[in-house]
């Protein structure tokens, strides 16, 4: 049997259906989810000469002073990660969740140090709260986003918090900027940097998927 039959009725092979009430299309949404049909926005987006960004954006922080940098890992930034580790004179914190790095790069401040939190958008939901604390003691708070549920995504659980990223983090006070271009992310980035230091605000630049690429997790979970 091929998925087309399949997809015009045939639930034979589905035991556990049978006799049961269903919807009519039931087995063709049954179908879709399976690992047998591939994802329609699972295409990888191909690496261009822009794709250098990180190491630009890299040298953009150590020239501006971060020191710590909060994390939680994240294929967008896997790269400005490890550029981040490799220095000497940043530290580099995994948290365990998001809003840890609100409260780890406030006492930061305090303690005379400059940070940035690096985040996928999908975590943003988890820092609204803790965003109160540098809105109401007036800290800088420079966040680095990487979207999903953006450009070609093909995980629909990731669409709902990334069309509600910038929204949400307006409503929270936050000043949001947005960068679609990889060539333009190191100018959007500086620009960050002086707007959540010189004002004392929280800033987020949101760096969409036309930057990182549309994941494919066929691809994602091959063995090299």
């Amino acid at each position: 049997m091929n998925n087309f039959t399949a997809l015009a009725g045939d639930s034979s092979h589905l035991p556990f259906l049978t006799g049961q009430a269903r919807h009519p299309d039931a087995i063709e949404l049954l179908y879709y989810r399976t690992r047998s049909l591939p994802p329609v926005h699972g295409i990888q987006m191909k690496k261009t000469a822009e794709s250098a960004w990180p190491e630009e954006v890299h040298a953009l922080l150590k020239a501006a002073g971060i020191r710590q940098v909060a994390i939680v890992p994240d294929a967008g930034h896997a790269r400005l990660i490890k550029l981040c580790e490799k220095d000497k004179s940043m530290r580099v914190v995994r948290l365990t969740t998001e809003e840890e790095g609100v409260a780890l790069l406030a006492g930061a401040w305090l303690g005379g140090d400059k940070g940035v939190l690096l985040m996928q958008s999908s975590g943003v939901g988890n820092c609204i709260n803790m965003l109160t604390l540098p809105i109401a003691c007036q800290f800088p708070l420079l966040m680095l986003v990487t979207m999903r549920g953006d450009h070609g995504e093909f995980n629909p659980a990731q669409v709902p918090m990334g069309n509600a990223t910038q929204a949400v983090l307006e409503a929270m006070g936050a000043i949001v900027k947005r960068v679609d271009a990889a060539g333009e992310v190191p100018e959007m980035v500086s620009g960050a940097l002086r707007l959540a230091f010189n004002t004392y605000r929280p800033v987020a630049l949101l760096i969409g998927q036309r930057v990182s690429g549309a994941k494919d997790f066929r691809k994602l979970t091959e063995s090299e």
